[in-house]
């Protein structure tokens, strides 16, 4: 115990950041037993105290140590960022400890009839504590205090599988996403693929031992394969490991766990007295009930079908052109011909853009987007510790040169990360009397094109859109200023968190933006107008096909969480039939989404995949007006940061975002956005 970090609160690093480089895989089960005991006396505190139960005795207070928080913040962070067979096994093993805790908390009665007694009378409280008060009431009765013990008891025996299965499908998702590798050493086999891919792979093999050349399922190898690749065969191969993951037949398989999640969160729900899980969570959620997303996704499906429907059937003409008249069009074609197409339309594709966007001058950009529009800015601080050489940590200044957080950037894939882009937090914002404003520390985490032998990671559009995407969480994260950490920064309603992220996504294909960063890495030489008016010209390319493919998406996911028998069938039926509205291509035999649906099944978006397409209406809405006002109107900024970002989940969204728009938000934004005609109403 004296040697481990974690049992030091305030640690001896620039912003009391995490000690990372002090930090051992043996440190952090006895700091997670040691949190569970300090959580536990000091509910005990509470639930002692003589006084009535008051707001501030029994809903504000906090704990004197935050230790647990802290260790569980490292170390499910790095589960995801930079994990291993230890951790794995470790994370296997405490969290049913955990979630135990976590039930024990919420099923004391003597603390739940503190927070009730609360609730139930009528006190003088700001908006952000009466948000904190419903909150923490409404976690009591959504956690199962109200039940019997009984229901209790199983409850708690639902909650600890839970958390052993999600975890579980995880660690499967990732063991077979890592398992696959597609080695060539006939250079035949690598026609039509760009000088970049051929490279990126070719220092895979090396760092393999091997010769030849390595394509794997992470997104910067499967990718270029995929739409550049001429070998047919091939990228059906590498379509058909993609889309088959987790469900061979195999140790890996997810079969069977996703059945058992989908069922437990019925039962969950149905205990707490809900239809089904979907109307459990959408309880908390701005679109509130299921019949609310389901009128989203019909609008969406009535809008883009059609428009989705021809651009897969002008690929398909062009195929057919290419490749004779009976050539059927098959889903590990798309990308390779609809390039194609796109090449003849606007005479542009991701490899052109490459190079004027190499990762050291995107980031500049998007850092002084965020200067432009808000007056912040970035400095790189080497002392403050980081878990991985890739990874780089700045400190974030205010516009009056104030500490405002600490931001770390982790960009590339390896071995033990996750799959992916996310934003994370390892210390949330809150103000009190013995802190002052204490300032967050968020990451942004990242799988992108790494660099090779010969050229620096240089980015396709795509990527750029991902890092302004998540640099919008961040910016959710860094700007948040209110009084408690459970309201503070991207602690909102799950279909509002994506509209920070969303917004920054446009930025992406407006040209004074790219003027502000996008050089040819090698000549300095700025990108040519004809290239950013050919990206504008290019931007709602199969627009409406990537639209219905999110629907899909949505469509699969209500579909397992509106069940309200237990789920018994055959998985991959189900799947056809619950997105069967929204496909563009035949089902192709053997592949499963499901089991590798990281989003809905353990990342938190269950009966919530619909929030993606849910906070675009919003995003659209709310960055037609700057461009009304301007794209880097800094009034407009300011408002945008006053009203949503620095306010987090301390009101209902709809009230901040009336407050920021002036009214509520419509389709119609993003119809015109993307080039679509309005459906008569």
């Amino acid at each position: 115990m004296i040697d481990n970090p974690f049992f030091t609160k305030h640690y001896s690093t620039p912003h009391e950041t995490a000690p990372f480089d002090q930090i051992h895989l043996e440190d952090y089960e006895p700091a997670m037993l040691e949190g569970i005991k300090q959580d536990d006396a000091f509910i005990q505190s509470i639930v002692d105290n003589p006084e009535p139960p008051t707001f501030d005795n029994t809903v504000a207070v906090t704990s004197p140590d935050d230790l647990l928080e802290r260790v569980t913040k490292v170390f499910f962070n790095l589960l995801s960022a930079e994990t291993c067979d230890a951790m794995d096994a470790l994370a296997q093993k405490m969290s049913p400890i955990l979630t135990e805790h976590a039930n024990n908390i919420m099923f004391n009665q003597r603390f739940f009839e503190r927070v009730k007694a609360v609730h139930e009378q009528h006190w003088e409280l700001t908006p952000e504590e009466a948000t904190l008060l419903e909150k923490s009431y409404d976690g009591f009765i959504r956690a199962g205090a109200a039940l019997d013990e009984e229901h209790k008891t199983r409850l708690r025996e639902i909650n600890a599988e839970l958390s052993q299965l999600t975890l579980l499908f995880s660690q499967n998702n990732l063991k077979e996403t890592n398992a696959f590798q597609l080695h060539i050493t006939d250079e035949t086999q690598l026609a039509g693929l760009p000088d970049t891919a051929r490279e990126a792979a070719a220092l895979a093999a090396k760092e393999a031992g091997k010769e030849g050349w390595l394509f794997t399922l992470q997104a910067p190898s499967y990718g270029p394969f995929m739409t550049y690749a001429d070998d047919r065969e091939l990228r059906r191969q590498l379509y058909m490991a993609k889309n088959t993951i987790c469900i061979k037949d195999n140790e890996q398989n997810n079969t069977g766990i996703v059945r058992r999640i989908v069922n437990l969160r019925l039962e969950r729900a149905q205990l707490l007295g809900y239809r089904c899980h979907a109307d459990y969570v959408l309880k908390n959620r701005m679109a509130e009930s299921v019949e609310n997303v389901n009128r989203l996704l019909d609008q969406l499906l009535e809008a883009y079908m059609e428009p989705a429907r021809r651009e897969v059937q002008e690929i398909t003409d062009l195929a057919r052109e290419q490749q004779g008249p009976d050539f059927q069009l098959m889903p590990w074609d798309f990308s390779y011909y609809g390039h194609k197409l796109k090449m003849q339309r606007y005479d542009i594709d991701a490899e052109m853009l490459r190079p004027y966007f190499e990762l050291a001058r995107v980031k500049e950009g998007v850092f002084g987007l965020a200067t432009k529009l808000y007056g912040i800015t970035f400095r790189e601080n080497r002392d403050i510790p980081v878990y991985h050489p890739d990874v780089t940590a700045y400190e974030v200044l205010d516009q009056d040169g104030s500490f405002l957080a600490v931001l770390y950037t982790d960009f590339f894939p390896r071995t033990g990360k996750q799959a992916g882009a996310w934003m994370t937090s390892y210390k949330d914002q809150w103000i009190s009397k013995e802190d002052g404003n204490s300032r967050p520390q968020v990451s942004l985490v990242m799988n992108f094109t790494k660099p090779t032998e010969t050229k620096p990671a240089l980015l396709t559009l795509g990527e750029v859109e991902t890092f302004l995407h998540e640099f919008g969480h961040a910016l959710h994260g860094i700007f948040a200023n209110t009084r408690f950490s459970a309201l503070s920064g991207t602690n909102v309603y799950w279909d509002f968190v994506e509209l920070p992220s969303q917004i920054m996504e446009n930025w992406a294909v407006e040209p004074d933006f790219l003027n502000t960063f996008a050089r040819h890495y090698q000549t300095g030489e700025p990108i040519p107008q004809e290239l950013i008016d050919r990206i504008v010209a290019s931007r709602n390319f199969n627009v409406a096909y990537a639209c219905i493919r999110q629907v899909s998406f949505c469509l699969l996911d209500m579909a397992f969480y509106t069940l309200q028998e237990p789920f018994e069938g055959d998985l991959i039926e189900f799947e056809n039939r619950a997105w069967q509205r929204a496909q563009l291509f035949e089902p192709v035999p053997g592949t499963c989404m499901t089991v590798q649906f990281s989003h809905i099944m353990a990342g938190g978006y269950s009966a919530g995949y619909y929030s993606y397409k849910w906070a675009e209406v919003l995003d659209a809405d709310a960055f037609s007006v700057f461009q009304q006002t301007g794209i880097f109107d800094r009034e407009t900024a300011q408002r945008f940061r006053d009203c949503i970002l620095s306010r987090g989940g301390t009101e209902h969204p709809m009230t901040l975002y009336r407050r920021f728009r002036g009214g509520e938000p419509t389709i119609d934004a993003l119809l015109k956005r993307n080039g679509i005609s309005p459906t008569p109403r």
